[in-house]
């Protein structure tokens, strides 16, 4: 019950069609700078844990 190649490519055009071509490198931006923030905080935390 995964995802196959047909509704992967229907999630695609859909997500071209709301947000048009020139947002999703915004997008893509915002969302690998939340996952850096996410990975720094849990690097952060672990170092307090050690200490």
């Amino acid at each position: 019950m995964g995802l196959g190649a047909p509704e992967i490519i229907l999630i695609i055009i859909a997500v071209l069609l709301l947000f048009g071509g020139k947002k999703i490198p915004e997008l893509m931006r915002g969302m690998g700078q939340g996952i850096k923030a996410f990975n720094d905080g849990k690097t952060e935390k672990d170092a307090a844990i050690k200490e």
